[in-house]
């Protein structure tokens, strides 16, 4: 295999000074890149410092008003997918009350997103219904009083107009405990 192949080894034999070099000068400009940066190095900090960036990230997703064009919608929803990888792989398993927490608020960020993009092929949609369905494995190990969760579980399913939520009774059953499913 030729040595300027671009693969893991060949990229590893420039050693992490060069390396680290050339991801500065390719983030620059790039909010995503930098954005993605940022987070690694927050998760190299753990899981509470990593849940504090996808926080932020996602106050300001909430806070976002314009409308996302058809050139920037594959950017927002490989961020929105980003979003999701960090708070299932990296957080929920060192701590899976903050990583239930922060998707939570990520599907709340639902209905904000759907009316600020075209998702006539529905793939803003597959992102939220795809993360909701983490709740399933994460629940459960999540430290959260049962009645309250059957409250917050109880207020989303009330007002779900956009559908993110479908399925999530099923989903949180495990965590929700029998009692308050028969009540």
């Amino acid at each position: 295999m030729s040595k300027k192949t671009l693969n893991k080894a060949n990229l590893e034999a420039l050693g992490a000074d060069r390396l680290a070099a050339l991801l500065i000068e390719v983030s620059t400009g790039s909010a995503e890149i930098k954005r993605r940066l940022r987070l690694e190095l927050s998760h190299s900090l753990g899981a509470s410092e990593l849940g504090r960036e996808v926080s932020k990230r996602l106050t300001a997703l909430r806070k976002s008003t314009g409308f996302v064009s058809w050139r920037k919608r594959k950017a927002l929803i490989k961020d929105l997918d980003t979003q999701v990888v960090m708070i299932v792989e990296k957080i929920a398993p060192e701590d899976a009350t903050a990583a239930f927490d922060l998707l939570w608020r990520f599907i709340e960020l639902a209905p904000s997103v759907y009316e600020r993009v075209g998702d006539s092929r529905g793939d803003v949609a597959t992102v939220f219904r795809s993360a909701v369905l983490h709740f399933e494995s994460i629940a459960p190990l999540a430290q959260i009083d049962p009645a309250a969760l059957a409250d917050r579980v109880w207020a989303v399913v009330q007002d779900n107009g956009y559908g993110a939520w479908d399925g999530i009774i099923t989903l949180m059953a495990p965590a929700l405990g029998q009692l308050v499913l028969h009540a």
